[in-house]
């Protein structure tokens, strides 16, 4: 897994500092360092999927919410009980949001492992 950081190692980085996206993912994948961490995105985010194309099929806008509680309720539970961490959503919501679903591709293109 990469995860390079944009500052020197065992150096806190303050997330509102960093300027664009791409200054952005290093610090993300190093907020999710833990593999349980990473496994639980990938569920909820598969989750989330789900739900969306549930709510599309059935035109119910639960399943909306469902999608959210399923996205940010398996990563919180990744931060907060194996990462030991603050979801970086609470730093940088669009940022966060964002590298949600950049690590979701890169896990599914293997470069970044689970």
């Amino acid at each position: 897994m990469t995860t390079a950081s944009p500052a020197a190692p065992n150096t806190p980085v303050d997330a509102k500092t960093l300027r664009s996206f791409a200054e952005f993912y290093p610090f993300y994948l190093s907020e999710h360092s833990d593999r349980t961490c990473r496994r639980l995105h990938f569920a909820g985010s598969t989750l989330s999927l789900l739900c969306l194309a549930t709510a599309l099929i059935t035109r119910n806008p639960w399943w909306l919410l469902a999608g959210l509680l399923c996205g940010y309720g398996f990563a919180w539970i990744g931060h907060f009980g194996f990462e030991k961490n603050k979801p970086a959503s609470f730093k940088r919501p669009l940022y966060s949001f964002m590298g949600d679903w950049v690590m979701y591709k890169d896990i599914w293109t293997g470069k970044v492992k689970i």
